[in-house]
């Protein structure tokens, strides 16, 4: 990828970053959010061992 982005990549990661914030309506659903992903890693490590 070049040095200079284009605003189109800007937008659409402009875009993503909203709707996951919007997906999340707080911070404090972030932090859930951010949790339950880090229980599910963790989750399936144990059941890997």
């Amino acid at each position: 990828m070049s040095e200079k982005k284009t605003p189109a990549f800007v937008m659409l990661i402009s875009a993503l970053v909203l709707s996951a914030l919007a997906a999340c309506n707080t911070t404090a659903g972030i932090g859930r959010d951010v949790e339950s992903v880090g229980d599910a890693i963790e989750d399936s490590a144990e059941s890997a061992k």
